[in-house]
């Protein structure tokens, strides 16, 4: 990979981030210090630069020289931290990782004006990758990450070795769903969930709902953290657009459209986007190939992140 451009200043979400790591990492509790002391290691290979006129985070991590590079774009009302284990996976097996965090998202600075939009998001994916000078590149998204990745392929097939899909498929809709939907999701994630200051009734939603497999405490709150950084506005207007019939009706088109080689994959237990639906997006645009996961939901990169490590391996190592 070409050498890193000019770093811009760390916003000022990332600033108070660490500056609560540090102190965690002083404290008397050896399991919170042990936790702050690893996100404050990973948090050095963080670095911020200007995308369309708002500071993006990226972390930047792995071999210098390596012939691969992967972009990793997490998902919906998430933040690059979901793919931390995935990232010293992949690290470890030879490959540059590039995870950032979407506008408004994680550590990325919030839009003065509201731009939330999977255009928008992906024309940021186009500048980032831009601005640090990626040629070729393997990408891997999750859930919602992946309307971005394929609204980016659109146009720049071209500059992709291979895409993996995490927990995304086919978006059955109505007009019901569409009025319904986004009225009773931002309820919960923008106005019940976001308000809670204690992770444990989060982890039994998340448990009940989302996931098939117990998780560390420490990816419990990195999910949980998730909620604090991300705005809501941005939760508001994607949640208006995934659920659109202009969205889902587009996505098997968006598909068909990329040259480059996909993987879907999705948890056989997954009740968000269920693997039905991933399966039927494979076979309906005759594109890729699909892998179901046994005993795993809809939250595979913390789940069970050796897996979706060996996933997106085997997809690179496929097209060579």
């Amino acid at each position: 990979m070409a050498q890193l451009p000019p770093c811009a200043p760390p916003t000022e979400k990332f600033t108070a981030y660490c500056d609560r790591l540090r102190r965690q990492a002083a404290s008397a509790d050896r399991d919170a210090a042990r936790r702050a002391a690893y996100e404050l290691e990973l948090a050095e290979g963080s670095r911020f630069i200007e995308v369309n006129g708002i500071v993006h985070h990226y972390h930047v991590s792995g071999p210098e020289d390596a012939a691969q590079t992967i972009v990793l774009v997490h998902g919906w009302d998430c933040w690059w931290m979901w793919w931390h284990h995935v990232v010293r996976s992949l690290n470890e097996a030879g490959v540059r990782t590039i995870a950032y965090d979407l506008r408004g998202h994680g550590w990325s600075a919030n839009d003065p004006e509201n731009r939330y939009r999977i255009g928008s998001f992906a024309l940021d994916l186009s500048a980032l990758v831009d601005g640090l000078k990626l040629e070729r590149f393997h990408l891997a998204a999750f859930s919602f990450g992946a309307l971005v990745a394929l609204d980016y392929a659109g146009s720049h097939s071209e500059r992709l070795r291979s895409m993996t899909f995490f927990n995304f498929g086919y978006l059955p809709n109505s007009e019901m769903i569409a009025e319904f939907a986004p009225n009773a999701i931002n309820f919960v994630f923008n106005i019940m969930l976001r308000k809670l200051t204690w992770w444990f009734p989060v982890y039994v939603f998340a448990r009940l709902v989302l996931a098939r497999n117990t998780v560390t405490l420490h990816d419990i709150l990195i999910g949980f953290e998730s909620l604090g950084l991300c705005d809501p506005d941005a939760i508001e207007q994607t949640t208006g657009q995934i659920t659109s019939l202009e969205t889902t009706g587009a996505v098997p088109d968006m598909v068909r459209s990329v040259d480059a080689p996909i993987l879907f994959v999705a948890g056989e237990g997954d009740s968000i986007m269920t693997a039905e639906n991933a399966r039927k997006l494979q076979e309906m645009t005759g594109k890729g190939r699909y892998v179901g996961v046994p005993q795993c939901g809809h939250l595979i990169t913390l789940e069970l992140p050796d897996t979706a490590s060996e996933l997106i391996l085997g997809q690179m190592a496929s097209v060579g």
